[in-house]
């Protein structure tokens, strides 16, 4: 049974839709429809969006198999906090401007450790 890797998707699902609204004030900002406009700050907006879009899911999708296959409570937990901080922290460094070059890396790291690890979890128990 799940119980911990929901707490983790509602918080991704909340940042994500935290970004999304500011993709939506910026195409507002700026008089976008539809794309970006080739408008600089819209641009960026989108980019920070789509990549929470492009590694959230993944990580949440492993943090549930591991907990689906017994890895303990205590763990979940340490990897869905890796995450969620990797992801807030990515974001507010890609999104700033001017960017915070180390809060992207270590959003980076944060989330690819994640994602690396529990890929590996994953694997060693569905093997072994």
């Amino acid at each position: 049974m799940i119980t911990v890797t929901p707490l983790y998707a509602g918080l991704l699902t909340l940042l994500f839709l935290v970004l999304s609204y500011r993709v939506v004030l910026g195409r507002r900002l700026h008089k976008v429809s539809i794309g970006d406009g080739g408008d600089k700050d819209v641009i960026k907006r989108m980019r920070v969006q789509a990549n929470c879009a492009e590694y959230a899911p993944f990580g949440v999708l492993l943090l549930a198999l591991a907990e689906l296959q017994g890895m303990s409570v205590g763990l979940v937990h340490v990897f869905g906090l890796m995450l969620v901080a990797g992801r807030f922290v990515h974001a507010f460094g890609l999104g700033s401007t001017p960017q915070v070059v180390p809060a992207r890396k270590w959003g980076m790291y944060l989330t690819l450790g994640m994602i690396g690890a529990v890929a590996c979890v994953n694997i060693w128990m569905a093997a072994f």
